[in-house]
C-alpha cells in the first residue's frame, strides 16, 4: 500500500465489538492507544470498519484485550458536535487476549490500565500487584480501589528521575 495518508496505530481492544448496521456488514469498536508510558498520552479512539469481510472478522474473531495494529484514515470532526474516529482499512492481531476456560469459575482477573497491568485475585488477601506491560514492577496496592494511586505515585517517581 502506498503512502496515501493512511496511519497505523497499535492498541488494545477496549470492549466488545459491535455491528455498525443490522446486517453486520460494518463494525465499530474502541481502541485504547498508549504510545508512551505516560497516562496523559493515552486515548480511546473510536474505530469503524466499512469492508464487509473485515467487519465480519472484527465482530466474530476479536475479544476485549486483544492487542491490534489498525491502519486507516483519521476522520476529524467538521463541527463541534461531530466525533473523531478512525476508518479502519487493515487490521492485524498482534497478541491475543488470554482466554479463560470457564469464566464463571474464574477467581482472578488481569486488568489493564493503559500501559499498566493489575492482578485481581478474589481468593487472595485483597492486595493488587501492579506492573507495566513491559514487566517493570510498580508495586502492590493495598486494596482493589488503590491501583490508580499507586500508578500515579510510580509515574511521579519516574518523572523525578527514578526510584
Amino acid at each position: 500500500m502506498a503512502d496515501d495518508g493512511a496511519i497505523a496505530l497499535d492498541g488494545f481492544l477496549d470492549e466488545e465489538t459491535v455491528p455498525g448496521d443490522l446486517h453486520g456488514s460494518t463494525a465499530r469498536f474502541r481502541l485504547t492507544v498508549s504510545p508512551t508510558d505516560e497516562r496523559a498520552d493515552e486515548m480511546i479512539l473510536p474505530c469503524t470498519v466499512a469492508d464487509s469481510a473485515l467487519a465480519h472478522a472484527v465482530i466474530h474473531d476479536l475479544v476485549p484485550g486483544d492487542k491490534l495494529r489498525v491502519t486507516g484514515y483519521l476522520r476529524l470532526p467538521r463541527t463541534p458536535d461531530e466525533p473523531m474516529w478512525l476508518v479502519v482499512t487493515k487490521l492485524a492481531v498482534l497478541e491475543s487476549a488470554p482466554q479463560l476456560s470457564d469464566p464463571a469459575a474464574a477467581t482472578a482477573v488481569i486488568e489493564r490500565y493503559g500501559s499498566y497491568v493489575c492482578w485481581f485475585d478474589a481468593e487472595d488477601s485483597g492486595e493488587v500487584p501492579v506492573w507495566t506491560e513491559a514487566g517493570v514492577w510498580v508495586g502492590t496496592a493495598g486494596d482493589p480501589s488503590a491501583p490508580g494511586e499507586l500508578i500515579e505515585a510510580f509515574e511521579q517517581r519516574q518523572a523525578a528521575g527514578g526510584e
